[in-house]
């Protein structure tokens, strides 16, 4: 069973506060975003083979535009989402994330990063990796005697 991974639900929680609290910025003329966006992720562990699925919701991007890293535990999802009309428009309302992202995705388990395996489709991306076999925790040590054998 996997370990739980007790900030997992921080992300949804800061978007959750953006949503509630944002139009306060915007009233105040304060921007709330840094620039770019920060695509939801979901991660789950499969048992059957034993893996870890990542889904990126990435529509509008394309795929030349996206770069995709492991580095021991952690997922790095990186790329650009360019306007979707050209510049010049008057826009009334905007609400979609453009421009660069950068998304950390920390694992709960040792992978395999050598076997990942990514597939893009209708602006999702899914990634799964093998986790790495469970290193035992303990094991049996040998207690050499201090006395010399004859």
């Amino acid at each position: 069973m996997p370990e739980r991974d007790l900030f997992a639900n921080f992300e949804r929680m800061r978007r959750e506060v953006d949503e509630l609290f944002g139009d306060v910025f915007e009233r105040t003329g304060l921007s709330r975003r840094r620039g770019g966006f920060s695509p939801a992720v979901d991660v789950a562990y499969a048992a059957d083979p034993p893996r870890a699925i990542v889904t990126a919701e990435l529509p509008g991007v394309d795929l030349d535009q996206l770069g995709l890293e492991i580095q021991g535990r952690v997922l790095i999802l990186a790329g650009h989402r360019g306007p979707a009309c050209p510049e010049g428009d008057v826009y009334q309302q905007v609400e979609i994330g453009r421009g660069e992202f950068r998304r950390v995705v920390e694992l709960g388990r040792d992978v395999v990063a050598e076997q990942a395996k990514a597939r893009y489709e209708d602006g999702m991306l899914q990634i799964e990796v093998p986790l790495a076999p469970a290193v035992p925790r303990s094991r049996a040590v040998p207690i050499e005697s201090s006395s010399e054998e004859s």
